[in-house]
């Protein structure tokens, strides 16, 4: 199982501050779908983290109960947070 740190994302409407994240990784070394860390994480296979200032953050799945798709989102300290949304995007 690798443990990989997004450093970047991407989002259909740049300026959208709540737009799902379509794409997240490294430049220049991978980037994946949404979809794909979401399986990923769900299969267990890697597990994904953002760190800001020496502090991690772990990436999990949303699973929202109202019909909208599964989402990733950063959870550190036992509450969930917008550390990816505030990654630059590339």
């Amino acid at each position: 199982m690798a443990d990989s740190r997004i450093t970047h994302i991407r989002k259909k409407d740049r300026n959208s501050t709540s737009e799902h994240i379509t794409h997240a990784g490294v430049p220049g070394s991978w980037y994946w779908t949404r979809e794909q860390i979401i399986e990923s994480i769900n299969k267990s296979t890697n597990t994904f983290f953002v760190e800001e200032n020496g502090n991690r953050s772990n990436v999990g799945v949303v699973n929202p109960t109202d019909g909208r798709s599964p989402y990733i989102r950063t959870h550190a300290d036992g509450k969930w947070n917008d550390n990816l949304l505030a990654l630059p995007e590339h």
